[in-house]
């Protein structure tokens, strides 16, 4: 009974995305449907962390912006007079705040504890912060000056934003590595508090550091991923536009379809392999041992399980995930835009996701990523045209125009009532954990 329910949420989700092709563009149904796929991926990196350990972690902007980063970096075009300018300088700032922070925590094991341990670590770091800056700030200046209405930037390796996925994944998973180191030992609700923090500084500095990806003049023309072509250049070749010609099919619509499908496989083959992985991770002793750890830490600890350790990995690996979806995103947009990293967008709604598709359960994940990714998207134009016929036999006025006006909140209540609703009726989700 319960393979055969889960077949029907499936196939009822599918039937959104297929009436809104059929009611509204089949263009748009793949971009909501692209979307999805990577909330999904998203999803699965939450759940890791949460379904899987119980990690109430908030910062899931924070990787999914490294995701983007590793794109910027990785597959923008060269900017070889930016480096010139001041990248060497860049570069040597960051390798002695490497070098800092390695001694710092070196002199932090060696010297007994107390106050002069405190003092002499503080006064160090004090110091050293204003040689890195010194030692920044110059090349800073120098690569943004280089100019700044195009570039500003040091430029990326210029390499097909297909080898920067893995490349999210693992600046990600670097991030996730030092957030836990701080963050890990707190209480939950600290986590969550101090994780949102971290992600929010992350944003911020992609938002500011033009030297590093223009941050909110955006950078646009990054290389789409092999092998998906540019519409414009299927538009112009031939042995693309004879078969759409004798399917009396317009090449301009015929050429976006295409490239969306291609994303679709894409996104849908490596969502595919992830669950693959996490199902046969969750079955082994590993994922056993996780989930003993996640209902009883004092107990696994009795029992000679690592905790701290478990969940450091767990961390990292479920931020890996997100990271992947990430530099995936800014991928298929062929951008980087750091004002668009919003919370709500890439850390409440994933949570939401997880939550009505089902914690620790995959497929819940998925279910929950495809059907919120659509309504969260779908809401966007359902919302008017539902408002429309709401008030549609009203008279002229205030009341007409306000909730006219409003339509555009649609989305946020719409996921509240979906929420709400599963909570009171399934509350481990639509496909809860076994």
């Amino acid at each position: 009974m319960a393979a055969q329910r889960n077949l029907i949420l499936f196939a009822g989700v599918a039937l959104l995305f297929i009436l809104t092709g059929y009611f509204q563009s089949w263009n748009l149904s793949l971009n909501i449907l692209n979307l999805a796929l990577l909330s999904c991926i998203m999803a699965i990196g939450v759940n890791i962390q949460w379904g899987y350990a119980g990690l109430f972690s908030t910062g899931i902007v924070g990787s999914v912006a490294l995701g983007g980063l590793a794109v910027v970096l990785v597959s923008s075009k060269p900017v070889p007079d930016g480096w010139a300018a001041g990248g060497p300088r860049i570069f040597g700032a960051l390798v002695f705040a490497g070098l800092v922070i390695a001694l710092a925590v070196w002199l932090y094991r060696q010297l007994k504890p107390g106050s002069t341990r405190s003092l002499a670590l503080a006064a160090y770091l004090v110091v050293a912060f204003f040689i890195y800056r010194s030692i920044l700030d110059a090349g800073v200046i120098a690569t943004e000056a280089n100019n700044p209405a195009q570039a500003g930037n040091i430029g990326g390796l210029g390499l097909n934003s297909l080898f920067a996925w893995p490349v999210g994944a693992l600046l990600a998973a670097a991030g996730a590595w030092v957030i836990g180191k701080i963050a890990l030992g707190l209480r939950e609700d600290y986590l969550a508090i101090a994780t949102l923090g971290i992600a929010e500084i992350i944003v911020t500095v992609m938002r500011n550091e033009d030297w590093l990806d223009r941050g909110v003049k955006n950078l646009t023309g990054m290389p789409r991923p092999w092998p998906v072509p540019l519409e414009i250049d299927l538009q112009v070749n031939p042995a693309f536009l004879e078969p759409v010609a004798s399917l009396g099919l317009d090449p301009v619509t015929a050429s976006t379809i295409l490239v969306k499908l291609l994303y679709a496989g894409m996104f849908g083959l490596i969502l595919l392999l992830l669950v693959w992985g996490c199902e046969r991770a969750l079955n082994s002793p590993w994922g056993r041992t996780v989930r003993a750890i996640r209902d009883n830490e004092i107990s696994s600890a009795a029992m000679g399980k690592d905790v701290k350790f478990r969940h450091l990995q767990i961390f990292i690996i479920g931020s890996a995930v997100v990271g992947l979806a990430g530099a995936m995103m800014t991928s298929m947009e062929g951008q980087l835009t750091p004002s668009s990293y919003l919370p709500l967008r890439f850390t409440f709604l994933i949570w939401v996701m997880v939550i009505v598709g089902g914690s620790g359960n995959n497929w819940g994940s998925i279910l929950g990523g495809l059907l919120i990714g659509w309504l969260y998207l779908a809401v966007e134009f359902l919302g008017p045209q539902a408002m429309d016929i709401v008030t549609s036999g009203m008279p002229a006025g205030w009341l007409k125009d306000h909730l006219q006006d409003s339509a555009a909140q649609m989305r946020l209540l719409s996921l509240g009532v979906v929420l709400l609703v599963v909570l009171r009726f399934a509350p481990k989700g639509l496909i809860p954990e076994k």
